[in-house]
């Protein structure tokens, strides 16, 4: 009985061609302005998350500010037993 020998995988005619990538494909304008597009868009995102960080931080102040002498002698750690 004879051996088969391996068989090489036979690639489409699609895969075989070169890869055209769609960076080769585009106008080096419209690839550019897609970059910029997507820069701008990054920028805009780390602003509004700063923006609300700040907001954050204002509002957190504003609540310790305002906090009544009933809420912060309920947060204070310490026993009046000690005093006694």
């Amino acid at each position: 009985m004879k051996k088969r020998k391996p068989q090489q995988p036979v690639k489409p005619a699609y895969e075989q061609k070169e890869k055209i990538s769609l960076g080769s494909l585009m106008n080096e304008e419209i690839l550019q302005k897609l970059k910029n597009t997507k820069k701008q868009l990054q920028e805009n995102e780390t602003k509004q998350k700063e923006e609300e960080e700040a907001r954050i931080r204002e509002e957190k102040r504003l609540r310790e500010k305002n906090k009544s002498f009933e809420e912060l002698l309920n947060e204070s750690n310490i026993s009046w037993k000690d005093f006694k």
